[in-house]
């Protein structure tokens, strides 16, 4: 698994494509970028899936525009925003950066970040205290290792055991390498599942995180973002988002 700097989703989430125009991206369609993040994103038989791209498609079909994805490497995905090529990405966290965004959709799902442990261990966290005198995987760099960073601040008796991938992290715990894995709850439970690990549990909530969907002030028509986000903030009244969030067994976020 390569490693994927989460610095911007979606959501939080990176979902997206570009075609490959060296001229801006046309303003009658939205080009999303994305970069692999299971279960948020990943590709099927060569399909930009998951849960983003699912609302996305929706919202784009009741507007009656093309909504092209593809999966790229992060870094790539940013630098074809820049030069225009595509005109956002669904970000992990909320970020402005300077001059670059013009319109943020309201949060398209709620995650967190928290413990994992071995099913031997009976902690049930509760405050970062809980686990002072732990070594803790995290993959990284990320934006999971800089949270655990911040905890470290805090807890001083914590060692910090950082892996190339999330992959790395999970099969120490289950082998007792480490005392627990700080992830996303989310992609802990698929990489649990996905490895078929038998012996370790999630034992609580650190933070709670939402996924925004943004999108380039530069290179996208400002009527158009403002269509789709009226049309998803509609759908989510009507409970549609919600719809197909559950098929994933994620949960919407409120509206702000």
């Amino acid at each position: 698994m390569a490693i994927r700097f989460r610095t911007p989703l979606a959501l939080a989430l990176a979902a997206g494509a570009l075609l490959a125009p060296t001229r801006p991206a046309d303003a009658a369609q939205l080009i999303f970028n994305t970069q692999d993040f299971a279960p948020f994103n990943y590709a099927v038989n060569g399909v930009v899936s998951g849960p983003a791209a699912d609302v996305i498609r929706r919202v784009c079909a009741n507007m009656k525009i093309e909504c092209p994805m593809r999966l790229l490497p992060w870094r790539r995905a940013q630098q074809e925003v820049e030069e225009g090529k595509a005109h956002w990405d669904v970000r992990h966290r909320l970020e402005r950066r300077a001059g670059q965004v013009a319109a943020l959709l309201a949060p398209l799902l709620s995650t967190e970040y928290g413990f994992f442990v071995r099913n031997d261990n009976p902690l049930t966290f509760k405050q970062n205290t809980d686990v002072k005198g732990y070594t803790v995987g995290v993959f990284g760099p990320s934006n999971t290792a800089t949270a655990l960073e911040k905890i470290k601040a805090d807890v001083k008796d914590l060692a910090i055991d950082i892996t190339p991938d999330d992959v790395a992290a999970f099969k120490k715990l289950s082998l007792g390498r480490v005392d627990a894995v700080f992830s996303n709850k989310d992609v802990g439970f698929d990489l649990v599942q996905k490895l078929d690990i038998k012996n370790v549990r999630y034992t609580g909530r650190q933070q709670s995180l939402k996924y925004y969907i943004g999108f380039s002030q530069k290179f996208t028509d400002k009527q158009l973002v403002d269509q789709f986000n009226t049309t998803f903030r509609t759908l989510h009244k009507q409970g549609v988002i919600q719809e197909i969030l559950a098929r994933y067994r994620m949960d919407a976020a409120s509206p702000e």
